[in-house]
């Protein structure tokens, strides 16, 4: 996982027992402390130390940023699950019901780090410890708050007869549980977490700023940047934030910490070595899932070819479409790099191989994630030993300096100015000709190619563009070839997914597990 919070096991596990007692996977359980050990041990800055660690722990977990929130990404059309599983077809094709395995967990998981977070922001004030260890730990509490609100928000809130989802801070936490309501809309969740992520941007350094030591931590940068994207998605609701947006992604641009794309002016390999382990820190990199061979997100050994060709136990799942393939304009460096399709050449274990499946459903695998496998042996020095957590020493991006430019890009348009300076630098960066005065479906098309196959949430763009319903009512597609072992076999372009019927009025948003619904008394999303 973290670096920072690589302490021993025992320690880790003792720690979140001795002052998490109150954290179940239920947030409603938030008010029984209950033992002398939490009161005695809010006392020293090792104590400080500990107590922000544990709030990381959930960063590296499956049901988080491993797979998790990937299965809604998943139900876009830029992907199809690649192996047949009830669970997670049935999150792809919206008849889910919150209780899946692949799914049910986040909602509580999340609020244990919000658990965490209020815990550290009610304590530490109150500590006999430096003002620099206070705002240091306040500024990442408030982060993780905040970033954790950003996803239940958008994933299971709408400003409809759903609302918001319940926010618990300091002030109400010791309420009893069970009784938190959900609020009217979810822009005043939207609210909480801009208010949250500007009082970290507060507290927190410049990425620049920091140690090695800390790398991993937030920073303001992505307390920024985060803002900017709450905004995006708040102005779904009310255009007026698309000003915000602007002003925030700019915080970021100007924030003097060098960000900046990976752009040697060499498209194929500027692109293709942004995504491995050797731009982790560099300017383009603004959060992500801190990764090692030990732990980390396992999306890189998820994405890989079931069963890893005999060399490593990938899982396969989350295949590229034909339709994602084919939105590439010819010349377009991150296409490649995106997908491997049947003939492409690739580094595997020190071999030079020509991709071909004999797993994929589409025909397709992506290739963002595959620089870490290139090497003779990479077990034990850039990928996990343990196939069963198939982690590998590349950060996952769930931010990265693109997407800044193009949400400012998008707001701009969408204002009705000129958003051509921002996307054409992305443009530049992947070898095309500019574009002149960009139009939303510019931008639309940008933002798909540029980030596809990560968690910048290709569905929620399709949602909050209105473009969902269209877009899901075809089928999608891949190349099934006649020989699945024969990389330079012929192909034939074939439906392998049906057209989903999705309703807009129910589905925009995710159904809540069961168990919160029983354990919080508050109502299910409608429709569900």
């Amino acid at each position: 996982m973290i670096k920072y919070i690589k302490l021993k096991t025992i320690a880790i596990t003792a720690i979140t027992a001795l002052v998490f007692t109150s954290c179940s996977d239920d947030f409603t359980d938030v008010n029984s402390k209950g033992s002398v050990s939490y009161g005695n041990f809010w006392k020293t800055a090792d104590d400080v130390q500990l107590a922000v660690n544990g709030m990381y722990e959930e960063m590296r977990t499956s049901e988080m940023f491993g797979r998790g929130f990937f299965w809604y990404i998943n139900a876009s059309d830029d992907m199809i699950t690649g192996r047949i599983k009830a669970d997670a077809d049935n999150v792809k094709n919206f008849v889910c019901t919150g209780d899946e395995g692949y799914t049910a967990n986040m909602y509580p998981r999340a609020f244990k780090v919000i658990r965490r977070a209020n815990d550290i922001l009610k304590n530490i004030p109150e500590m006999d410890v430096s003002e620099d260890v206070k705002n240091q730990a306040m500024g990442e509490a408030y982060f993780m708050r905040g970033f954790f609100y950003f996803w239940l928000a958008h994933s299971y809130g709408d400003d409809g007869e759903n609302g918001g989802i319940p926010i618990i801070t300091v002030d109400n936490m010791e309420a009893p549980a069970g009784s938190y309501e959900r609020p009217s809309s979810v822009r005043e969740n939207y609210e909480q977490i801009v208010n949250d992520l500007d009082a970290a941007a507060q507290l927190l350094p410049l990425f620049t700023e920091m140690s090695g030591a800390d790398y991993g931590r937030p920073h303001k940068d992505a307390a920024n940047a985060y803002i900017a994207k709450t905004y995006l998605y708040w102005a779904q609701y009310d255009e007026s934030k698309y000003a915000d947006v602007v002003t925030y992604a700019d915080k970021v641009i100007n924030s003097g910490s060098g960000r900046a794309l990976i752009d040697t002016d060499n498209p194929s390999e500027d692109y293709r070595l942004l995504h491995s382990h050797l731009n982790n820190w560099t300017s383009e990199y603004i959060w992500s899932v801190n990764s090692g061979v030990n732990a980390g997100s396992i999306l890189p050994g998820v994405m890989l070819e079931n069963k890893g060709w005999s060399k490593y136990n990938g899982w396969g799942y989350y295949q590229p479409t034909e339709e994602l393939y084919e939105a590439y304009e010819e010349g377009d460096a991150r296409r490649e790099v995106t997908i491997l399709k049947y003939g492409d050449e690739f580094e595997y274990f020190g071999e030079t191989r020509k991709y071909y499946s004999e797993n994929s459903l589409s025909g397709f695998q992506f290739n963002k994630y595959m620089y870490e496998f290139k090497n003779e042996s990479p077990i034990g020095t850039d990928i996990n030993s343990n196939g069963d957590d198939p982690t590998t020493v590349y950060n996952v991006p769930l931010m990265r300096y693109a997407e800044v430019l193009l949400m400012k890009s998008e707001a701009l348009i969408m204002q009705g100015l000129d958003g051509d300076e921002p996307l054409n630098k992305v443009r530049d960066r992947a070898g095309l000709d500019p574009i002149s005065e960009a139009t939303l479906e510019d931008l639309k098309h940008e933002r798909r190619v540029e980030l596809a196959g990560e968690f910048a949430n290709r569905h929620f763009d399709l949602v909050r563009w209105g473009d969902a319903e269209e877009v899901y009512s075809k089928p999608l597609h891949g190349r099934i070839h006649s020989d699945r072992t024969n990389p330079d076999s012929d192909y034939t372009i074939q439906e392998v997914w049906s057209a989903r019927n999705y309703d807009p009025s129910y589905m925009n948003v995710w159904p809540l597990p069961t168990t919160v619904i029983e354990g919080a008394d508050i109502p299910q999303n409608i429709g569900w």
